[in-house]
């Protein structure tokens, strides 16, 4: 088993060139010469470099060494354009917005194991990618909160055909294909109807609200129960959307395993506890960072300015 900090303690590893030069080579120069980098991000959770000076046309070699099987975004609920070979922007909100803490893709019955953030426009202000631990996210929430969260969740998703709230189907999936959709779904054991409107409902099978390191056994919050409840809506036409509509028919919605609501002072404290918990990680043109999708949750404090941080993803 390898050892790892503490969770109190915890903080990204950043690394600079030392001994290489300030560029693309330099810094595949470096990858090459660690033994299991794979190693390196278990132990570390996070690591962020600095100062290699990467233009974002020469990522392909970067990112061949550090995400060795690149997936697409697919299942996904955020808004994202995808600029290159499985390559994104990150989540498109508004700027003035705050994305809450997440571990990508838990709702989903596939999941990365590893995320790759570059940084192609550093923001005027604001804009740090907050990570936290997820031992000390877990350890953060009250015993009520987290006995009530043991059973697991299920996840409701409504997918338009075009036209509508969020994401359609066919963005999600990145498919116009129903049978392709219908294969990935029924991978997963989810439940799901396509509606007469020629959207998607999806309702998941149970997924936990914990899980264990599959290297560490470290014990993890791992859910997205925040995002998808209502009470953590963070703009005002979303909310009044909540009260207008019932949770099974809005964009996304979330309950415990047995169906019955979540109550909203419990998602507030996991959103709340989660950005508090968090280490910010600001940005710098051409700065990268890889993540442990499974041991550290992620998301994005508001900024000024124009921002573009682009993201891949790995199995």
């Amino acid at each position: 088993m390898i050892v790892v900090n503490g969770p109190a303690d915890w903080k990204p590893l950043e690394i600079e060139p030392d001994g290489v030069e300030p560029s693309v080579l330099g810094l595949v120069e470096y990858l090459r010469g660690q033994a299991d980098f794979g190693e390196v991000l278990t132990r570390e959770k996070v690591v962020v470099f600095r100062g290699f000076n990467v233009p974002e046309q020469e990522l392909e070699p970067v990112m061949d060494l550090l995400l060795p099987n690149r997936l697409s975004y697919l299942h996904g609920t955020s808004p994202r354009t995808k600029v290159g070979s499985n390559v994104y922007t990150s989540t498109e909100y508004p700027p003035e917005e705050t994305i809450s803490m997440h571990n990508e893709l838990s709702y989903s019955h596939e999941w990365p194991s590893r995320l790759f953030f570059y940084c192609a426009t550093a923001p005027a202000t604001g804009g740090a990618t907050p990570v936290v631990d997820g031992e000390l996210w877990l350890a953060s929430l009250d015993p009520e909160v987290r006995e009530a969260y043991a059973g697991g969740l299920r996840y409701t998703q409504n997918l338009h055909d075009g036209l509508g709230l969020g994401r359609s189907w066919q963005e999600a999936f990145e498919t116009d294909d129903q049978e392709v959709v219908e294969s990935f779904l029924d991978g997963g054991e989810a439940d799901w109807k396509w509606m007469p409107d020629g959207g998607l409902r999806i309702t998941t099978q149970i997924r936990p609200s914990t899980l264990k390191h599959p290297v560490t056994g470290a014990e993890v919050w791992f859910n997205q129960s925040d995002q998808f409840h209502p009470a953590s809506l963070g703009n005002d036409m979303a909310a009044e959307l909540a009260q207008i509509m019932p949770p099974e028919e809005l964009p996304q919605s979330v309950a415990f395993a047995d169906g019955s609501p979540i109550p909203d002072e419990y998602v507030l404290q996991v959103r709340d506890r989660g950005l508090e918990a968090a280490v910010d990680v600001d940005w710098r043109q051409g700065d990268l960072m890889v993540v442990d999708n499974v041991a550290v949750g992620h998301g994005r404090r508001p900024f000024t300015g124009d921002r573009r941080v682009l993201v891949a993803m790995s199995g």
